[in-house]
Order: C-alpha cells, then structure tokens, then sequence
C-alpha cells in the first residue's frame, strides 16, 4: 500500500525510478475512490528525434501502469498550471523539476530567465495546493565537480530548487535502483 502525503518530492538519478513511483502514487489515489482524479504536468520538450520517442514511451507506459492520470503539458508556466488543476479531490504529479528549470534558463529559444522568482512561485503552489501534489526531480549534485560554468551554475540551480521544494513538502523520498529512501516524513 502507498500512503499519499499532502506533497511529495521525489528525487534521484536518472532511471532510478522516480517516475514509476509517482505513478504507483497516482494509480493508488485513483483506485481508492471514483471521486479521485490525476493529472500529470509533463514538463519535457521534443527538441529532437531522440526526445520525441522517449516522450511518446514514456506517454505510452504511462497509459498502461494508470490509464486514468490525465497529461498536461506545459514547460515554463508551472505554477499557473499546478494552481489551475489542483482541486480537493485531485492529485497533480510533476515530472519533471529539471527538465523545467532546464527550459526556463536554457531554453531553445528566447532569453533565457532567472529561476529564483519561478521557484518561490512554484513553493508556494505547492503549499496552497488545495489536493495532494507530487513532483519529480533529479539529483545531480553526488558526482564529481562538472567542468565548465555553465554547467556547475545549472547544478547549483538545480540544487537550489530542490532545497527550496525540499522544504515545502512533507515527505521527501530519495530513488536509487527502483528503491525508495525517505528522507523526510510528514510531521
């Protein structure tokens, strides 16, 4: 049995099975009761060929595992979108925190834009959530020290929004090899 807490981070590597336990929490919340609804903000673009068969697998597993999550795709505007859809009776899971901070400060085209102002917008979404929320995200900050300074200013930014999220939530779990750690509990 999953509990589901009012807000959940989940975070970890890539292919650590974050994804697959938001859908087991959404699946759960969908089966307790014909009143419950999901929907999912998909934050990922297509830029390429590659991206565009890894989103339509990942829409096409997702329509397996819980056919009943509705998707919503949305890159930038995430906390507008998260407000919208959040409803008593409705669980929202966001997949994923870094795919979003990665449109917003490198985005194929346009300026890009701070994420200071979008993560406070974002923490606070979270909190007047009116249903649960579930978000998605990776921890990219164990390795070694990237070269180059743009790339070790995304990591700082991406470690920054997860401790900003981090502190929102109740519950924190962390992902490695399908396994979850709890890093955080609700009070």
């Amino acid at each position: 049995m999953v509990d589901v807490a009012r807000s959940e981070f989940i975070l970890g590597g890539q292919k650590s099975g974050k994804s697959r336990r938001a859908e087991l929490i959404a699946k759960h919340w969908l089966d307790a009761t014909v009143a419950h609804r999901a929907v999912l903000i998909a934050t990922g673009q297509a830029w390429d060929d590659e991206m565009r068969e890894r989103i339509a697998r990942h829409q096409r597993d997702r329509a397996l595992r819980v056919p009943g999550v509705v998707t919503v795709e949305e890159p930038v505007a995430l906390s507008e979108v998260l407000q919208r859809h959040s409803a008593p009776h409705t669980l929202v899971v966001v997949d994923c925190l870094t795919l979003w901070l990665t449109n917003l400060l490198m985005p194929a085209h346009g300026v890009p834009l701070d994420a200071v102002g979008p993560t406070q917008e974002l923490c606070r979404a979270i909190e007047q959530a009116q249903g649960p929320v579930v978000l998605v995200g990776n921890e990219i900050g164990l390795g070694v020290i990237p070269m180059g300074r743009e790339v070790r200013a995304f990591v700082d930014a991406l470690g920054g929004l997860n401790q900003a999220v981090a502190s929102v939530c109740a519950r924190v779990t962390l992902m490695a090899a399908g396994l979850p750690l709890t890093l955080k509990e609700p009070k």
